[in-house]
């Protein structure tokens, strides 16, 4: 059965203990559920009863390719408004509730699972349909077009009707969802979600261009990041940057899965903040 986390604020009482295991380091960074309270929280413009965690941002010695939003819409909250940049794509991912999306005049109900790719300037709204707060992850990227390609197209889908692919020599035990071609060259990120049974491992320290956001929907883990061995659950965040040393080790007992983001299929800039 899938689930998902989703947070819902709140706040500690006096009696709980300072240790965590946030970390921020020049390679990678670990923001754990419990971080995400109340008095992180964020509102945007045009967006009714709703707020926000924001935990990545294009920064200098961290996120430098997206933006990575947490989004709680309550009963009949929503945005006619949604997206203000016109050079910016988005991804949705519904963790809890069911929301309404609007885009090319076509109406979408979303539910948990609930993907949906969202081209530049494709004016698409939201509304939350239901009696309980929506949930979703909205990452949000600079389209890179490229002469010759045209822009991608709007894609809406669920989790349950696409099929995980198996990662070769697994049996089947490491898979990822992916929701878009990897051969379309149109998209310049992909955002999927990766499946581990209990036991199974990334079998070497993947070392490669693609800057990574993790964020962790089910289970738990050990995860290595560049030297070393973090441990994390559902609800956690992991920012990893290009060339960052990544593996992990799912222990069980259930699955361990993730919400999965990197930049892909365009040429690397060769002048400094080009």
């Amino acid at each position: 059965m899938t689930s998902y986390f989703a947070p819902t604020g709140g706040h500690p009482g006096q009696d709980q203990l300072l240790t965590d295991r946030a970390m921020f380091t020049e390679a990678y960074a670990v923001i754990p559920k419990g971080t995400m309270r109340d008095i992180t929280t964020s509102f945007l413009p045009f967006w009714d009863n709703t707020r926000l965690w924001v935990i990545a941002r294009p920064l200098t010695g961290f996120a430098e390719t997206f933006s990575h939003y947490i989004m709680e819409v309550g009963p009949g909250g929503g945005s006619d408004r949604a997206e203000t940049d016109p050079e910016a794509e988005g991804v949705l991912f519904v963790v809890e509730g069911a929301m309404s999306l609007t885009v090319d005049g076509e109406t979408h109900k979303m539910t948990a699972g609930g993907y949906a790719y969202l081209p530049p300037q494709s004016g698409w709204t939201l509304r939350n349909t239901g009696s309980e707060p929506a949930r979703f992850h909205w990452l949000r990227k600079a389209y890179q077009a490229v002469d010759g390609l045209e822009h991608p197209q709007v894609i809406v889908t669920n989790e349950a009707d696409v099929a995980p692919t198996p990662m070769p020599f697994t049996d089947g035990k490491w898979a990822t969802t992916r929701f878009v071609d990897p051969a379309d060259l149109r998209h310049d990120m992909h955002v999927t979600v990766v499946t581990f049974e209990p036991g199974a491992v990334i079998p070497f320290a993947e070392t490669h261009v693609m800057e990574h956001g993790l964020y962790v929907l089910e289970g738990k883990a050990v995860y290595r990041l560049n030297q070393d061995w973090v441990e994390v659950e559902a609800g956690d965040y992991m920012w990893l940057r290009a060339f960052c040393p990544q593996a992990c080790y799912a222990g069980g007992p259930g699955r361990f899965r993730y919400l999965l983001y990197k930049d892909v299929n365009r040429h690397m800039p060769l002048k400094p903040g080009r």
